[in-house]
């Protein structure tokens, strides 16, 4: 065990954030499955061991992945992206059907589907972090700046949004951050705001002409979170909105403790999408809010990432891929609290899931490597230091 710690570098408090949230993924897991076991005919430590399995693997891969220099993911950048596209094409095309939309592709030979907007997400802003760091010098300009990383994102965007419009949301928004951060004009900015507007109606435009798509699914969404939808407590996202308010009011300040939700067998998801609502059942608002606090320190200390990384590629790399991350455990928390409409987007690092968690753990691990460059360079510069200092006292000493 001490040679493994001895092995392990990186930001110790984004480690320590990984380890306690994993934990706790383990605890509400175990706790939000006991009703889909007992549908599928299984043990009750059957989703427990997937779990285990899946993070087990998660912190490994970022183990691996933080052992090597990042500069070696900028060759790679190009290649995974250029991946993602045609993967998104043909999922949109041909995917597993899951909630109305094509979301998932189905693994060959393999009774397992990953979620290639995961992958797709992953890619971008691995390419965005390497093309604004390449732009640098010219980014104010429109056509040779910022023109070359707009096209990426709405290329991205309008591929995914058809099956999955909140992830393709949250992608344009983390990007405009990104870009704002990257001192991308604000004029900029906006048009490209603009552009996934217009983007999002041409969508929900040519889905109604058609009679097929989401287009009704995101009507529906936005009626049940005003409260005017007249299918009421029989729809489902108003059903699940429901329990997961219930859930919150039985959590009070303290929650109910460990195991003890009730909510867990009526409310939909709630091992996934609604885990949040489980964890304020069990552990009270003081629980859920320690949730939030290990998000927003995830955040922080990857922005003293970006602030200490003396190269723009590993800097945008860090605050890129933490932010989206953050941001979807932000709406994910949103939604179980009806502070927003409901959007199918789960907790990282926290929900029940196989491909998310491994997505997750790489751009966990990306950060991880950064931050283990930036360590080692700034000790290398303290050594160095202190060699100049005990040389100039010997001079001073035989003088």
């Amino acid at each position: 065990m001490q040679q493994l710690f001895k092995h392990t570098k990186g930001d110790p408090v984004i480690w320590a954030v990984v380890v306690v949230l994993s934990l706790l993924s383990l605890l509400v897991v175990y706790s939000a499955t006991g009703m889909l076991a007992y549908k599928h005919d299984a043990s009750m430590n059957h989703y427990l061991v997937k779990q285990i399995t899946y993070l087990g693997l998660g912190i490994i891969t970022m183990f691996f992945l933080h052992k090597i220099n990042y500069t070696k993911f900028a060759r790679l950048t190009v290649l995974f992206y250029v991946i993602s596209i045609p993967l998104l094409v043909y999922t949109l095309v041909f995917g597993v059907t899951l909630n109305e939309g094509s979301r998932w592709l189905q693994i060959p030979f393999l009774d397992k589907t990953f979620q290639t907007s995961a992958f797709a997400k992953l890619a971008l802003f691995m390419f965005l972090a390497r093309m604004l760091s390449i732009k640098q010098n010219v980014i104010k300009d429109f056509r040779k700046g910022f023109l070359p990383v707009l096209v990426p994102v709405l290329l991205t965007a309008v591929l995914i949004a058809p099956a999955n419009l909140s992830t393709a949301v949250m992608l344009v928004m983390t990007c405009c951050i990104l870009f704002f951060i990257g001192r991308v004009k604000t004029s900029h900015i906006m048009l490209l705001a603009l552009a996934g507007l217009l983007c999002g109606l041409s969508v929900y435009g040519i889905s109604k002409l058609k009679g097929s798509g989401r287009a009704t699914t995101w009507e529906q969404r936005i009626k049940d979170y005003l409260g005017s939808s007249e299918q009421g407590g029989e729809h489902e996202e108003v059903y699940q909105v429901l329990h997961a308010k219930i859930a919150i009011a039985n959590g009070g300040i303290t929650g109910l403790g460990p195991g003890n939700s009730k909510q867990r067998n009526f409310l939909p998801h709630s091992y996934s999408d609604f885990i949040y609502a489980i964890i304020i059942e069990e552990y009270g608002l003081i629980g859920g809010g320690l949730v939030i606090v290990l998000y927003l320190v995830f955040l922080w200390r990857s922005i003293l990432i970006f602030r200490r990384c003396p190269y723009a590629f590993g800097a945008f790399l860090a605050v890129g891929l933490s932010m989206t991350l953050v941001f979807q455990a932000m709406l994910n928390m949103a939604v179980n609290v009806n502070l927003v409409p409901v959007t199918g987007l789960t907790l990282p690092l926290v929900s029940m899931g196989g491909t998310s968690i491994w997505f997750t753990s790489i751009a966990i691990g990306v950060i991880l490597s950064v931050s283990r460059y930036v360590d080692e360079m700034e000790g290398d510069e303290k050594l160095v230091e202190a060699e100049k200092r005990k040389t100039t006292k010997g001079r001073l000493a035989a003088a």
